[in-house]
């Protein structure tokens, strides 16, 4: 499974009522650190495939999601479990911190 590409009106049901946990990566084209995490997420949702979920929302084309999320930096990464948010982190990070980050949260 690849990443996944979540908006305003597609967020509450691609991960608020995902049968399984999102990770979503609010980011911005833009931004650098947004880029140099980008490859890490597309590995891991191939590697996690059907386990779990990686929605990646823009916050220039969707502000509603981010401004709701609280997120004032990017790139801001929350991981949702049965519609609930069970963790969160700010910043880039190497793959393997990120891998560790999701399966200490799922």
């Amino acid at each position: 499974m690849s990443t996944v590409a979540v908006t305003d009106a597609t967020f509450d049901a691609e991960v608020k009522n995902s049968k399984v946990p999102v990770v979503v990566d609010f980011w911005a084209e833009w931004c650098g650190p947004c880029k140099q995490i980008g490859p890490a997420l597309e590995e891991l949702a191939a590697e996690y495939g059907d386990k779990i979920k990686i929605a990646k929302v823009d916050v220039d084309s969707n502000p509603n999601s981010a401004a709701a999320m609280g997120v004032r930096g990017i790139p801001a990464l929350f991981i949702f479990k049965d519609g609930q948010v069970v963790s969160n982190m700010a910043g880039a990070k190497p793959k393997a911190a990120l891998q560790s980050w999701i399966d200490d949260s799922i």
